[in-house]
């Protein structure tokens, strides 16, 4: 199956599903207590659209506790990077008409929540097609060790995604269940 049949199927099936299905926040304490993340470390996050996992209740309490965020903010050529980002700052639309800090304080997270339309049993991850997570995680992999970890339904797990070598593998998937 195709990557576009794919991300179609399952984005109208996120869809459709989306209010069924309550999301528990005890992903924040799996996340905390698996990961054991000391408060100096820098969270890149996403800013949910399209029926993703909605995980700023996650931010929220991770920043309360002392985490700094950070969003992405994309740019020419499929190309993005994170900047330092509080719920006390106001965003604003970026190009692909998803709101974005500004871009005042870039950052290199060293955990990445990272969305998705659909993964696989391989920690393998499709997007919405323009590479964007691809490519940062690629570049920001030659800088630094980073931890990526994929928020998803269970229901959007497939059992093999088409990849090629641009696609990059994920540390984890977390999900409802």
């Amino acid at each position: 199956m195709s990557k576009q049949i794919v991300r179609k199927k399952i984005l109208l099936y996120r869809k459709i599903n989306f209010k069924l299905i309550s999301v528990k926040y005890s992903l924040l304490k799996e996340i905390l207590k698996k990961f054991n993340f000391s408060k100096k470390k820098k969270i890149g996050a996403y800013y949910p659209i399209n029926y993703e996992i909605e995980c700023f209740e996650i931010l929220k309490k991770l920043e309360q506790i002392g985490y700094k965020i950070s969003l992405p903010v994309t740019k020419r050529k499929n190309e993005m990077d994170f900047f330092e980002w509080s719920f006390d700052d106001p965003l604003h639309v970026g190009k692909m008409g998803i709101p974005e800090p500004h871009q005042i304080k870039k950052v290199y997270p060293d955990v990445i929540l990272v969305p998705l339309v659909a993964y696989d049993k391989y920690n393998y991850r499709l997007g919405y097609g323009g590479g964007y997570y691809d490519r940062y995680i690629q570049k920001i992999s030659k800088r630094k060790k980073i931890l990526t970890i994929g928020l998803a339904f269970s229901f959007q797990k497939v059992n093999k995604l088409p990849i090629n070598d641009n696609d990059k593998k994920l540390d984890f998937i977390l999900t409802e269940k």
